[in-house]
């Protein structure tokens, strides 16, 4: 079994990115998208995503649609949708996503936004 306090996991992490578990089927992963930052505009063609907001504020941007996002709200973004999450607040903007399937490889650990476009972009390593 694996056990996490999330909520602490996901507080204590500075990490732009920091996958936490991967199983077969889903992926744990939690983000800290710093003031003024953003997740960026991306698609998951065959993977479903759930946001889970542990702290700050920030806007959530899933098909064409806008809407404000806090600690506590959850969306679900499902594959094949643009998305993006922007942090409108002066503090990071803090949340834990689950990946189904797996989006990221097992332990990856992204420090920052610019990071994680370098990794994604096959030019960095994870």
């Amino acid at each position: 079994m694996h056990h996490f306090a999330i909520a602490t996991v996901a507080e204590e992490s500075t990490d732009f990115r920091r996958v936490l578990w991967t199983g077969e089927k889903v992926q744990v992963v939690t983000m800290t998208i710093p003031p003024g930052g953003e997740i960026g505009e991306e698609v998951h063609e065959d993977t479903d995503q759930i946001l889970t907001f542990v702290s700050g504020t920030g806007e959530a941007r899933v098909g064409g649609e806008v809407r404000p996002v806090k600690a506590g709200d959850l969306v679900a973004v499902p594959a094949g949708t643009p998305h993006n999450f922007v942090n409108t607040g002066a503090a990071p903007l803090v949340l834990h996503t689950a990946y189904g399937p797996p989006e990221h490889a097992d332990g990856t650990v992204h420090k920052t936004k610019e990071e994680a476009d370098l990794a994604e972009s096959g030019e960095g390593s994870r």
